[in-house]
């Protein structure tokens, strides 16, 4: 299934210790690109969280966000008084040596052990972050997927378009290679001296053959076939259709080169714009 490699995913579940929110966004990319940014409590997962979008994600620049909001008008933090204490012992001996020593009541808060929070179930906060990343990457994929069928449709239809000018080429050649022939018999004719028959054929000969596109269009069909096909698949594609555009140019270029028509011209010019289409398109594909 064609996925797109640009999507956004997001939500949000109640935990005991706050509201837990994790969004996930992704742009273009060659590759897989993870950037993950967690609270502190949930530092111990980053390798579990990157590993679980590994699985469903192949390439695209992503960024994973996990924040933990404390509950509104929770008696989450508390004064710690044994630290307390002995800060206060600390302080009555060091005022003695240091009568100017100052003391800000925000930097007390800060030493280490002063204020603390309320205890918190690592293991649990853990797995409901887990299972939240699980809901998003869900909701993530499926509008992957839903863009994915958007780019598929899109790109099917320029791959028809591609298809019926092959088709309309092949059935110019006959009436060019005609009239290729005509023009040089014509010339021929034109000449003082009688033209040896092999010799006319065999210039005829080498002048169709410059001229002969048969391999180019039987390619272009070949690589129509593979992308229907391609189209179809479940895993990622991205890279296999940025192959093949690359092959349809080359048909295209060698078809714009050989012809000597103004027809088929127009058609090698019209193909190019189509592969272009195409290729804008797959660079959206995952």
């Amino acid at each position: 299934m064609i996925r797109s490699m640009t999507a956004f995913a997001s939500g949000e579940r109640s935990t005991p210790w706050g509201t837990l929110g994790c969004e996930l966004r992704a742009v273009n990319h060659r590759f897989l690109e993870l950037g993950v940014r967690l609270p502190d409590e949930l530092r111990v997962l980053e390798p579990a969280l990157r590993e679980r979008v590994a699985s469903r994600v192949a390439r695209g620049k992503l960024d994973l966000t996990m924040r933990l909001r404390p509950p509104e008008g929770g008696d989450s933090l508390h004064l710690d008084p044994r630290v307390l204490d002995q800060l206060s012992t600390l302080a009555g001996e060091l005022q003695a040596r240091f009568p100017s020593l100052q003391v800000q009541f925000t930097d007390l808060l800060q030493f280490p052990g002063v204020l603390q929070s309320g205890a918190t179930d690592a293991e649990a906060l853990q797995a409901a972050a887990l299972s939240l990343l699980d809901q998003v990457l869900a909701d993530f994929v499926a509008a992957r997927e839903r863009e994915g069928a958007n780019l598929a449709t899109v790109i099917g239809e320029r791959v028809e378009a591609i298809a019926r000018r092959a088709c309309d080429v092949r059935a110019l050649m006959p009436a060019i290679r005609a009239g290729q022939r005509a023009k040089l018999e014509a010339r021929l004719a034109d000449l003082a001296q009688p033209a040896d028959p092999g010799r006319l054929e065999q210039e005829l000969v080498l002048s169709l053959q410059k001229l002969d596109v048969d391999e180019e269009l039987d390619r272009l069909d070949s690589h129509v076939t593979e992308i229907r096909r391609v189209l179809v698949q479940q895993e990622p594609v991205g890279r296999r259709l940025d192959f093949l555009l690359q092959e349809f140019n080359r048909e295209a270029n060698t078809l714009g080169s050989k012809s000597i028509d103004t027809r088929t011209s127009q058609a090698a010019v019209e193909l190019k714009v189509l592969i272009d289409q195409v290729r804008e398109q797959i660079q959206n594909i995952e």
